[in-house]
């Protein structure tokens, strides 16, 4: 079985055969299009583009999108993200492909509470983000090289931190209160953690580090490396540790082959996803899949970056975290031939030197976008 995202070598697999409901293979799928805000729309339509171009290479399935116009414009407008019956709208879909959400003039928790986490927190409990060094991509740690940063992490996507649940009271008053409660359930852990154990068992190291702060945090956080153990007892194959997430900061910096699945909490997880895209180059290059397991909903794939308004209309945005979520995005779909192949052609464009200033280059979104898909109609 191959690992998530790497696309190498003649066999390939689908990356998530073996830990979720094998996919019903199709002629023609049906994904929602979701640009949202800044350079959302710009990626996405690069994305689209790429798409089109494998799944006409393979010539044996074919990719409808539809648009939908959820984002901050839209919520200036009408006061909401999505309509009433935005659940029942997806599940007509089979995969979502979505860009980023923030506005400058809209409060953050607003447009992340009422588009990503809205579509996220019901059922795609499993955010899969993959790292790895790319050819032709140099990373800021000294020394390393394709290969030696090959990384999993998988974040609980639907409760902890992010649960939603506390409130403000006293508002303007000097002893004014503010709570987060974080909420942690057997079931979650339990679940998101054999998720977890068996991405690891399908990887050649076999390898699983999970992440708490179980030293601080007395309840939540040791009923995670509780239940986590128990777990751990149904794949004596899988070699497992554990580190305190602010170790764990240190580790990935400085021993970075030492690590492979990683596993944890919903915030943790959140902030150490985009420390490793850092070490592999730059934020601009790293994939999300928002995995529903039972595949009750369509799953959703994103790149990790924002909305960058800062470069947004400037045409310099890059677009390889969405080609390498569309990569993930066809894997789900069971498309494996076409996800290989355009992991492939992303590869050898990076490889190529034709890269966006992030990385830096001078190639800007379009002219990245046409290499890709050059290498996808020559491979």
């Amino acid at each position: 079985m191959s690992l998530i995202g790497n696309h190498s070598g003649a066999q390939h697999e689908s990356a998530f055969e073996g830990y979720a409901n094998r996919p019903e293979r199709k002629s023609t799928y049906e994904v929602a299009q979701i640009g949202g805000d800044g350079i959302g729309p710009e990626v996405i339509n690069a994305g689209v583009q790429a798409i089109h171009a494998v799944a006409k290479k393979i010539g044996t399935f074919t990719v409808n999108f539809m648009e939908l116009d959820w984002s901050s414009d839209r919520y200036k407008r009408s006061g909401k993200y999505v309509p009433e019956d935005y659940i029942e709208i997806l599940h007509r879909y089979d995969a979502i492909l979505f860009g980023a959400v923030g506005a400058p003039d809209v409060p953050d928790h607003v447009s992340l509470w009422g588009l990503r986490l809205a579509i996220c927190q019901p059922h795609m409990y499993a955010n899969v983000r993959r790292t790895k060094v790319l050819p032709g991509i140099s990373s800021p740690l000294k020394g390393l090289s394709p290969g030696d940063l090959d990384w999993c992490i998988i974040r609980e996507n639907s409760e902890g931190e992010y649960a939603g649940h506390g409130g403000r009271s006293h508002r303007g008053l000097e002893h004014e209160i503010g709570t987060e409660v974080t909420i942690f359930t057997r079931t979650a852990i339990r679940r998101i953690a054999r998720y977890a154990f068996q991405v690891a068992r399908s990887r050649p190291r076999k390898l699983l580090t999970y992440v708490t702060k179980s030293n601080a945090m007395r309840n939540g956080m040791v009923l995670w490396d509780e239940v986590i153990k128990e777990v751990a007892k149904e794949f004596p194959d899988v070699t497992m540790d554990h580190m305190l997430v602010d170790a764990m900061t240190v580790r990935m910096t400085l021993q970075p082959k030492s690590l492979d699945t990683i596993l944890a909490t919903n915030l943790h997880a959140d902030i150490l996803s985009d420390l490793a895209a850092a070490l592999a180059g730059s934020i601009g290059i790293a994939p999300t899949a928002n995995i529903d397991p039972s595949r009750t909903m369509p799953s959703m794939f994103e790149p990790i970056h924002g909305s960058a308004f800062d470069i947004t209309g400037m045409g310099v945005a890059n677009p390889v975290g969405t080609f390498w979520s569309a990569c993930e995005m066809l894997d789900w779909l069971g498309e494996s031939e076409a996800s290989q192949l355009l992991m492939e052609a992303i590869e050898k464009t990076c490889a190529d030197g034709i890269k966006t200033r992030d990385l830096g280059g001078n190639a800007n979104t379009q002219e990245v976008t046409n290499a890709v898909i050059e290498r996808i109609e020559a491979l």
